[in-house]
């Protein structure tokens, strides 16, 4: 099994800790993250904030040596963390 650490940020938005095995991960190589309603968010704010989760590749496995049911539990974790909804923290 994987050991991994997700630790978000204050700001919700990004992880303050993010390591697999020891590596330093990359949200990116797990979740594409963007305002899925900006047009409902004043000026520097988000509406929707959320994470899909991003399709298995073999070099994201072998980068974290994790196997791909590992995979679907750091992205689902990964997801969660960085999914807030509706924020107006930056504003």
């Amino acid at each position: 099994m994987a050991d991994y650490k997700i630790e978000v940020f204050s700001s919700f938005c990004s992880l303050e800790t993010f390591i697999i095995n020891g590596i330093q991960a990359d949200e990116d190589d797990f979740v594409n993250k963007y305002d899925h309603s900006p047009e409902t968010a004043e000026a520097h704010a988000c509406g929707d904030m959320r994470a899909d989760i991003k399709s298995v590749s073999s070099n994201v496995l072998e980068k974290y040596k994790i196997n791909a049911d590992e995979y679907s539990e750091i992205a689902e974790k990964v997801a969660e963390a960085v999914s807030f909804g509706c924020c107006g923290l930056c504003v």
